[in-house]
């Protein structure tokens, strides 16, 4: 019904249904031509080999994470020459599904593909919930109508109800059936299956509250959608805004004409951005971006290079490209000499493949600002030789150019940092550095050492195998061409906060391996927290963590570290709240730490809550409604019908962790209702995230995650809202979401 998405005679919709043969490369010797298609759909690829006609063999418009143009991807540098370079073009995936590298025929043809599959998917995206809990429906009415004649016998019904999560007994199908089949004929079809899906769509919740408030013919007068958003949404908002959203909301012509919102308007309204829980005001940037660069949280990556494990898995530019397109702002590189002269990343010591250093940062260069154009610092871990050192840093000058920071900003010595506004498109380096950073200012200066101490993961891995009078011979002697390019994060060793204090300028910063740093957020968060007012502070995870898996982050945060690098290709809670506490200010990387963490005369401390201006006691009440459509969790089983229930989670300062959920619904995915309550104090607001998990709930085993949502606790809005829900790889599931009442009242 809409799945063309507006597209309907489109040229490019045309060449993609119509389809054609495309070169298949995997290696250097298997290449193969495949016949690719837009279904009828426009949902699934089709793709077919030679010799077969399997129908499952293709993938969902949906699993498309990027279409890129040109030889974008690893296989395709490795595998092409250059001269094929403008007929190249690869679809990544959001999942671990490998990439697809295909060659067109011609350039214009290539082209096409890459701007047809990028208009449909953008289409796609486009469909707002409404319509894509219409084409979501109609999509499964079609799967169910076995023979195709655009009847539906009760049987298909039965089909149908299972196939979006609706397990019903027979009686209640045949009543259903009963009541739709106005013309007795034993098929439900044309204005019989819309009155069915109206049955079905039905939202007794939203009829309430909108029967509360339209008084008006039955409709609700913009008078009374004032009111509404004034006492129930608690927003202070104006009758010109009011126009607005009906304006843009109202899908009967004459209720707009008349400055009324029917109820399908108003579920549309309810559906939309002005209705999310997530406050549309924090979408774009809305943080003052001039503070210095040690004042935000900085999102950040572990290994970056890494797509699984620590020990064997695979080193590709593919998992930075990833990370940086998630908005990491913090990358990082471990360096060590290569075959033919040319440094290579891998992590050392281990069974990762390697990858070019100098492919890396032609993928950083390309990939690091179109997200955000906020800073990337580039961690590096360098284990390299002199020589090499030197290729790196002519590799980093080369590709960089420009945006390389290769001097502080200003023309005289800075005494505290520039904030990310005057950072913009430009490239930190975090390495060591032989000098101090005046030595910039002062073209005299001669160098008296070539050598650092070597102070880094696989430092602190060696030292674990070796006796301890060996200890103090780590050293490492670096290049002056790498050394000069390290300006506002020079790496440094921590011994104490004192020592920090009295011997270490703002630019020299320490990184601490988790447990060291867990133990002073726990022993010394108010001296950890002035120490991070200063100086930046980088943390990464445990080296016993050989499967990437991830440590807590939130203590870390609640003690004003700044850069607490995560394996970001690993799904887990731990990411989520990652993802939930970087989702506002644009998603772009960067957020403003609260006042009373960059304050000198604050004395916060996380575990003791003194009165201070971080006790902005809250009472958050939270009302789980009903969640609509649900998907499926175990699509092969036939009868898989999910019985869902919610858990909501706060994370902050340890007084206010908590987790309450609801009973578990059986055999309802598509509308379930809860009703429930719960209450939480939240005392620290500014540093709490609130998390919504859906889970299908299993008696004999683990519960199976469905979907879930984490957001700051101050980019919530009060009021009757949609909670939207990811996947576990951080993925908007379409249809799906949580009705929900909120509202956080002061003590």
């Amino acid at each position: 019904i809409k799945a063309k998405g507006g597209l309907e005679g489109d040229p490019d919709l045309q060449f993609l249904l119509k389809g054609g043969d495309l070169l298949k490369v995997k290696s250097r010797s298997w290449r193969k031509t495949r016949f690719f298609r837009l279904n009828d759909d426009c949902k699934t690829m089709w793709q077919q080999t030679s010799k077969t006609f399997k129908s499952d063999s293709g993938f969902s418009l949906e699993d498309i994470d990027s279409v890129r143009y040109g030889r974008q991807t690893e296989g395709l540098r490795k595998y092409t020459d250059l001269s094929v370079e403008d007929r190249c073009f690869s679809i990544i995936f959001k999942s671990r599904r490998k990439n697809v590298d295909l060659i067109a025929s011609s350039k214009e043809e290539a082209k096409r593909w890459v701007s047809g599959l990028e208009k449909v998917i953008t289409g796609m995206q486009n469909l707002n919930r409404q319509q894509n809990t219409e084409h979501w429906i109609y999509n499964c009415m079609r799967k169910a109508d076995k023979n195709a004649d655009n009847k539906m016998s009760l049987k298909e019904l039965k089909h149908f109800l299972r196939q979006i999560n609706i397990e019903v007994d027979d009686s209640y199908a045949e009543m259903l059936f009963k009541k739709c089949d106005r013309s007795q004929s034993g098929t439900l079809e044309g204005s019989e299956i819309k009155h069915f899906y109206d049955l079905l769509t039905y939202r007794d919740e939203i009829d309430v509250i909108y029967a509360k408030y339209a008084s008006t013919n039955g409709q609700m007068s913009s008078g009374d959608l004032l009111d509404f958003l004034q006492y129930e949404q608690r927003e202070p908002v104006s009758s010109e805004y009011v126009q607005k959203l009906i304006e843009k909301y109202e899908v009967d012509e004459i209720a707009k004409q008349n400055k009324c919102m029917s109820k399908d308007g108003f579920l549309m309204y309810m559906n939309h951005e002005e209705g999310s829980i997530f406050n549309p005001v924090h979408k774009g940037i809305y943080q003052d971006m001039r503070q210095p660069l040690n004042h935000y949280f900085i999102s950040s990556s572990h290994n970056t290079y890494l797509m699984e494990d620590q020990l064997k898995g695979p080193s590709s530019t593919e998992a930075y490209i990833k990370a940086l397109m998630k908005s990491c702002r913090c990358v990082e590189l471990d360096c060590w000499d290569g075959a033919n002269g040319e440094p290579v990343i891998y992590h050392g010591h281990t069974l990762t493949s390697k990858v070019l250093f100098k492919d890396v940062i032609k993928a950083i260069k390309e990939y690091a600002f179109k997200t955000s154009q906020y800073p990337v610092i580039l961690s590096l871990e360098n284990h390299c030789s002199v020589e090499q050192q030197k290729i790196m840093a002519h590799h980093l000058t080369s590709i960089l150019g420009s945006a390389l920071l290769t001097q502080p900003l200003g023309y005289q010595m800075p005494t505290t940092f520039p904030g990310p506004e005057e950072l913009k498109g430009r490239f930190l380096i975090k390495g060591k550095r032989l000098n101090k950073l005046d030595a910039t200012f002062n073209n005299n200066t001669t160098e008296d050492e070539d050598s650092v101490s070597e102070e880094d993961e696989a430092a602190e891995l060696k030292e674990a195998e070796q006796k301890p009078k060996e200890k103090s011979s780590n050293k490492i002697k670096l290049a002056k061409e790498l050394s000069d390019m390290v300006i506002y994060c020079k790496s440094v060793h921590f011994s104490t906060f004192e020592h920090s204090r009295d011997n270490h300028n703002f630019y020299e910063m320490a990184s601490f391996k988790e447990s060291k740093a867990m133990n002073l957020a726990e022993n010394s968060a108010t001296a950890f927290i002035h120490h991070n007012m200063d100086k930046l502070s980088r943390i990464y995870p445990a080296g016993s963590r050989t499967d990437s898996s991830n440590y807590n982050p939130v203590p870390l945060w609640n003690a004003g570290c700044q850069i607490v690098a995560l394996n970001f290709q690993t799904p887990c809670k731990e990411m989520e709240l990652n993802q939930g506490r970087f989702l506002p200010n644009g998603k772009c990387g960067y957020m403003l730490k609260p006042e009373f963490q960059r304050d000198p005369a604050s004395q916060f401390d996380p575990k003791n809550l003194s009165v201070g201006p971080w006790l902005q006691k809250k009472t958050l009440h939270v009302m789980i409604i009903s969640a609509q459509q649900l998907p499926k969790i175990n699509k092969d089983k036939q009868k898989s019908i999910v019985d869902p229930l919610v858990r909501v989670e706060i994370y902050g300062v340890p007084a206010d962790n908590a987790s309450k959920q609801t009973h578990h619904i059986e055999n309802n995915g598509f509308n379930p209702t809860w009703n429930t309550d719960f209450q939480f104090t939240v005392h620290v607001p500014e540093l709490a995230l609130v998390r919504f998990v859906v889970e299908d709930y299993d008696a004999a085993s683990h519960n199976d995650l469905v979907g879930l949502y984490t957001l700051p606790f101050t980019s919530m809005q009060n009021g009757y809202r949609h909670v939207p829900l990811l996947t576990k790889r951080g993925s908007l599931i379409p249809s799906a979401g949580l009705f929900v009442h909120i509202m956080a009242l002061d003590g």
